[in-house]
């Protein structure tokens, strides 16, 4: 089949449930449609939970049970893919992120992903665990999904990274001194590297922070850009050039407004020291 997507059924709950859906409907020879038929879905429905961009429902798990007459199968997994520590919207993204040219990240308040170190990753999702926000096994599926996404940035080529990260980051203590001194040290390897950028907005920036929340932009290998950003419940992935552009606009400002690469390496150097 031409331009089918490749699923992996090991980057989430919600992939598994996609991959099991599609071989069966193989195995009896089904188009999406058929099955969408069978199901009272669309095949566009069916096609976003094959690849992950969806998840399934409680309905939709309970259809497609009956559909394949597979008992609780579907019931059961679509139970766990809603039980992902994952954000909805996020599989995706990562579906599109080992794929971009160029990658445009400002967080505020922690490390993104991307620059942690495993111990201060570690430590961040101990915290949410002991919160009680996510289960352990739920952990460490954020941590190995993690561990794939820093993987793929070596790459050839390697990515372009543009990092401007909120002073608050760098401040933070995550992990007790020493994880943040490790993760100090890896930032700066970061900036140093051929292919990234690396500036950090200053407290003192005030209002002309263009951002007030994260967001990460997307250039892909055909030159669409796509932005993604997070509330506490969901990942929003937005490609309409319409709201990408403004986001892209603001970013360039921030840019612009940040402090330069070398006054923002000497800020960790200040940090790593214990200087204020």
């Amino acid at each position: 089949m031409v331009n089918r997507k490749e699923l992996d059924p090991e980057k989430s709950p919600s992939a598994r449930f996609g991959q099991r859906l599609r071989m069966l409907r193989d195995e009896r020879g089904w188009t999406q449609d058929d099955l969408a038929e069978r199901m009272g879905y669309s095949g566009t429905h069916i096609s976003a939970v094959e690849t992950g961009r969806r998840p399934p429902t409680p309905h939709f798990a309970n259809s497609a049970d009956r559909a394949f007459g597979t008992g609780d199968t579907f019931e059961r997994q679509g139970r766990a893919a809603r039980n992902s520590a994952l954000l909805e919207g996020f599989p995706e993204f990562v579906a599109q992120e080992v794929r971009a040219t160029e990658i445009r990240l400002f967080e505020v308040g922690i490390i993104p992903g991307l620059l942690q170190t495993p111990e201060y990753a570690g430590a961040i999702a101990a915290g949410a665990v002991r919160r009680g926000a996510i289960t352990e096994q739920q952990a460490e599926e954020r941590l190995t999904l993690l561990a794939k996404r820093q993987a793929s940035l070596e790459r050839t080529p390697a990515p372009r990274i543009y990092a401007v990260l909120d002073e608050g980051c760098l401040r933070r203590t995550v992990g007790g001194p020493d994880v943040m001194t490790a993760q100090l040290d890896r930032l700066a390897d970061f900036a140093d590297l051929p292919s990234t950028v690396f500036q950090v907005a200053p407290f003192d920036l005030g209002e002309r922070r263009s951002f007030d929340l994260p967001v990460t932009l997307l250039t892909l290998p055909d030159w669409s850009h796509i932005a993604y950003s997070e509330s506490a419940q969901q990942g929003q992935l937005e490609r309409d050039m319409r709201f990408v552009q403004p986001l892209l606009t603001a970013y360039h400002q921030l840019q612009a407004e940040a402090a330069s690469q070398s006054a923002s390496v000497a800020l960790i150097q200040q940090l790593r020291k214990g200087t204020p």
